[in-house]
This record gives C-alpha cells, sequence and structure tokens, in this order.
C-alpha cells in the first residue's frame, strides 16, 4: 500500500471520497453479465484454474460467484459457515487498565456494536469462497461511517507480488496501488500458498461441475425414463420420401401421440426393459458430490447432508468448532490491524498497546455431564459458586420477590414443611429406616460417613483432571444413599436441637 498523510488535506480527501466506484462499462462495471458457468466442461475448468494460477483472476472470480447462485447445496453451506461467523458475539478487550486505556477500549466497543460494522463482516466474510474480499471504509473526520463492499474483480494481484492487491485500471496495466487506511483487505489463509488458490470455491468446482453433468443427464433420463422405444417399418422399395414420413411420424407420435403414416409402413411399440434402481443413479451422484461439497466447506456432512439428532448436532454443529475459530481468529486479526489500529492512531495517536477486538466463539458444553459431575462433588465438600453454574446452564439470577423452585428433602418433605423436632425419637419416625436410639448413635454414624468422605476427599485432591476424578468416584462405589441419610440427619438434628 502506499502510504499518505491522513492528516493532510490531500490525504483527508481520500479517505472520504470513493474510490472503487462501478461504472456502466468498463473494467469496474456494476452490471455484469459474464458467465463462465455457462457451458462449463473439464477443459474450460482447467482453463479458469490454470489462468487464475497465472495472475488473470477474473474468470475464476465469476464462476466463484455463480457456483454460489447456480448451485443451491454450494449457496447454502458456504452461506451457513459465512453467517457463523456474522452471528458471533463481538467484544474487545482493553490494551490498558488506566483511564485512558478503557475510554478507547469503550470507543472501539461502540464501533463495533455498531450496525454499520455488520456490512464490514458481511463483505469480508465473502473472502472464504473467492480467496480474497475487499472493503472500502468511508471516513468522515477520522471515523468511518460506512463499509462498501467491492466486487472482488475490480481487483487483480500485482504481477511481481501474489500477495498484494491492486484495483484495476481502464486501461487494462497492473493496476493502481491502493491508499493506505482506505480498504480493509481479508485473504483467509485456508491453506498455505497464495491467496487466490485457497479459496473454497476453488476445491468445490470439481464437484460442482459433475454435479452439472448429473443434473443434466438425470433430467434426460427422466424425460424418456418408462417410455415404449418406437420403431417404423418400411418395405424395400421405399423412397427417400417414404423414409422421411415414417422417421417424422415416430418422432411425432412421442410428443403428439398421433401420426399419419401409408398403409404399406408399420409402427411398433416396444415396451422399455426394466431398470430398477436406475432411476436412483442419478440421485446417489448428486448426494455424493453434495456430501464431498459439505465437507470441503462445513468440514462435516451430518447437519448438512445427514439429518443427524439433536444430539449428534451438538458434537457436530452446523459449522465444525476447529473452523470457526480460525475463521473467526483470521478475520479479528485482520480488522485489528487494518481498522482498530489506524483509527486508535487517528483519534488517539500512537499506543504502547493496543485494545483487541474479539469474535467469541462458545464451546459446546456438555450440560449432563456437568451436572452429574456436581452431583457427585457437592456432597463431597466441593464448593461451587452460584454464578458459574448458572452461567453454564444459562439460567438468570433470579429477581426479588420472584417465586423459586424448591428441591424437596431427603425424607421428600419440603423445607418449609419441616415439622418441629424436640426428641431423638421424632427423628426415628422422620426416617424409620434408621435404628438410632439417641444422639450418641446419630454422631456416631455421622462420624464413620464423615471419615470415609474425608478418605475419598484425600484422593480425589491427587487427580490431574475432572475425568481423572470421577474416575475415582466411580471406583469408590460410594452408597449415596448412607451419605445422603447422614447429611438429611445432620440437618435434621441441628434444626431438632435449635428448637429444644
Amino acid at each position: 500500500m502506499k502510504e499518505i498523510e491522513p492528516t493532510s488535506k490531500k490525504g483527508k480527501r481520500i479517505l472520504e471520497q470513493e474510490i472503487a466506484t462501478a461504472s456502466m462499462t468498463g473494467v469496474r462495471r456494476a452490471w455484469n453479465d459474464d458467465s463462465i458457468a455457462k457451458g462449463l466442461n473439464p477443459v474450460k475448468l482447467a482453463n479458469v484454474l490454470a489462468a487464475a494460477n497465472q495472475g488473470d483472476i477474473y474468470d475464476y472470480l465469476t464462476l466463484a460467484e455463480e457456483m454460489e447462485e447456480r448451485e443451491p447445496h454450494y449457496g447454502s453451506v458456504i452461506r451457513t459457515r459465512k453467517l457463523a461467523i456474522e452471528g458471533l458475539d463481538r467484544h474487545v478487550e482493553p490494551g490498558s487498565d488506566d483511564e485512558l486505556g478503557q475510554k478507547i477500549a469503550d470507543d472501539i466497543n461502540n464501533l463495533v456494536q455498531s450496525a454499520e460494522f455488520d456490512d464490514l463482516i458481511s463483505a469480508l466474510v465473502d473472502g472464504l469462497g473467492k480467496g480474497f474480499a475487499a472493503c472500502e471504509v468511508m471516513w468522515q473526520s477520522f471515523k468511518p461511517t460506512e463499509y462498501k463492499w467491492c466486487d472482488p474483480r475490480y481487483f487483480t494481484y500485482a504481477a511481481d507480488d501474489a500477495y498484494t492487491l491492486r484495483l484495476r485500471n481502464e486501461d487494462g496495466t497492473a493496476g493502481q496501488h491502493l491508499p493506505a487506511y482506505k480498504f480493509v483487505v481479508h485473504q483467509p489463509k485456508l491453506k498455505a500458498g497464495v491467496p487466490i488458490r485457497g479459496g473454497l470455491a476453488r476445491m468445490a468446482a470439481l464437484s460442482y461441475m459433475c454435479k452439472t453433468y448429473a443434473l443434466t443427464d438425470w433430467m434426460a433420463f427422466c424425460e424418456v425414463f418408462g417410455m415404449p422405444i418406437r420403431v417404423g417399418k418400411y418395405g424395400n422399395g421405399a423412397s427417400d420420401q417414404d423414409k422421411t414420413i415414417l422417421k417424422r411420424a415416430v418422432a411425432n407420435i412421442g410428443t403428439d401421440a398421433a401420426a399419419i403414416i401409408p398403409e404399406s409402413m408399420q409402427l411398433e411399440f416396444i415396451q422399455a426393459a426394466s431398470s430398477t434402481g436406475g432411476e436412483s443413479l442419478f440421485e446417489n451422484l448428486a448426494n455424493w458430490l453434495d456430501k464431498q461439497i459439505s465437507k470441503a466447506v462445513l468440514g462435516q456432512t451430518m447437519t448438512a447432508d445427514d439429518g443427524s439428532s439433536n444430539a449428534q448436532s451438538q458434537v457436530h454443529n452446523e459449522v465444525r468448532l476447529d473452523l470457526l475459530k480460525a475463521d473467526a481468529k483470521q478475520l479479528a486479526a485482520t480488522i485489528n490491524q487494518q481498522l482498530i489500529k489506524p483509527y486508535i492512531d487517528f483519534n488517539y495517536g500512537v499506543q504502547e498497546v493496543y485494545p483487541k477486538f474479539v469474535l467469541h466463539v462458545p464451546e459446546p458444553e456438555d450440560i449432563a455431564g456437568l451436572v452429574d459431575g456436581l452431583s457427585k462433588l457437592i456432597p463431597l465438600g466441593l464448593k461451587v459458586p452460584q454464578n458459574f453454574v448458572r452461567d453454564k446452564l444459562g439460567i438468570p439470577d433470579p429477581q426479588e420477590d420472584e417465586e423459586l423452585l424448591v428441591a424437596p428433602t431427603a425424607q421428600g418433605i419440603m423445607p418449609n414443611q419441616m415439622p418441629p423436632l424436640n426428641s431423638t425419637t421424632q427423628l426415628n419416625t422422620a426416617n424409620p429406616a434408621l435404628d438410632i436410639e439417641d444422639d450418641d448413635d446419630l454422631d456416631g454414624f455421622i462420624n464413620v460417613t464423615e471419615q470415609s468422605i474425608k478418605a475419598l476427599v484425600t484422593q480425589l485432591q491427587s487427580a490431574n483432571s475432572f475425568d481423572e476424578m470421577l474416575t475415582l468416584l466411580n471406583d469408590a462405589q460410594l452408597n449415596t444413599s448412607d451419605i445422603a441419610d447422614a447429611l438429611a440427619l445432620a440437618g435434621i438434628k441441628a434444626f431438632a436441637d435449635g428448637v429444644k
């Protein structure tokens, strides 16, 4: 990029005017009816990809655009991957804890939460399919006010640099430099090498072409499937005119179901041989090709093609988690470097540490495993903050005077229904399964259980992971009934002692 002094009159004027403007004619046409997908065959596709390898990217970008418009499955999965990024929560991590650092972070947070910022994200994720995307930033008083998606065909790569974009010139030359801070250019690193060879459209192009052939043949097959073969017979002395009449009659009877022929000629209908399974050949091929495209774009086929259950979808999300994380990290890095940093430099000056814009990818939670683990560990003395559990389960904090759900006690009695207890006899009545004559027996039962729990806690403290702790718990074969009884009786005893 050619450096400019943004604070100068010329620099400010460049930042505020639109550069990648469209026109009715020329290399940056607003209405473009060029087509590469029409009549696509192996030779034509090979030529398009080879030309892109040499820097002539116009036809490849046209094909990539047409693939999203023409092929429902590819258009659906590429859109799914884009929307997965667009739907992520955005937040800003301050560069420092001082007052200025917090002020800058709040300013950037307002910037990235604005409705206009959605246009920037939407424009840049277009680079996933094509290999790069460019968005022009419209500045006003050194603040971005609008983000304009640019047709990638408006750009080309420098002849001597396969990583640097140039704006196409009308005279067909190598292109003009992009002014600094004027464009945000995102080049996803989906594979090693030059960006134009990393677009998802390139990976899916062969499957797209093969599916086009499959659908064409499928439609032709459907047109004649089940129709009888029409055979016309003429005598040895038939003239060329007679043969032409018979041929026309055979053709017309297939569409009009009527024909006129001389009495000396014959028409026969031969029933087509049964082709059991033949009708599914093209469908199976089309489905197989769809799965290859799904794997290329989403990293999996389960949610896109296989009709997964809800449990499977929790593991195999719409976009594979590692792909989504990489996409989010790379896009955030582009925005931090090409938009956030210049914005801060313009308005606050150069900073030692800059705030970081982050696209947050939530981790899928194993709710059943979490609840099962907590139900085993909390009775053993593990202290867990309520806010932590509420955040994991997505349960909001209760409001004042709000009706709350309350768990029953071990005996099935609600806490507010607990009868007054004044003696050990009432304890035995509440739990007749326990033969406790006096307080000493109760204390002994509780102490034995407590010692067993302490021994297990000592083992759990030596565990190196959550899975290892669960293994120790399972191996311990805890009598949870006794533990529950001990805890319940201890609470009841304390309650009874308090009301004596």
